[in-house]
């Protein structure tokens, strides 16, 4: 998988504008662990989320280890966040 690195740009537009499920679960992983990014498992699980939906079917594994880790209000805020981009998106 091609890697990018998105520095200080906007990583939302970096997934939406390559709208692949695997672009999304890059960018969860980038979340998760704070990598080029700050760590936010609500982004992460958000991303991941995502990119279930658009088919990356290996996101839900580590959404799920994710939510392991995060508060019932964490994943309910992940879980809104996520259908308001798909709304959008």
């Amino acid at each position: 998988m091609a890697r990018m690195d998105v520095g200080s740009a906007d990583v939302s537009g970096f997934a939406s504008s390559l709208d692949s499920g695997e672009a999304y679960f890059e960018l969860g992983l980038m979340y998760a662990a704070g990598r080029q990014v700050e760590l936010d498992l609500v982004a992460a699980h958000k991303w991941l989320n995502v990119a279930v939906f658009k088919g990356c079917f290996e996101a839900a594994a580590r959404r799920a280890e994710l939510a392991a880790e995060m508060s019932a209000d964490e994943v309910k805020a992940a879980l809104r966040e996520a259908r308001l981009f798909l709304t959008l998106h």
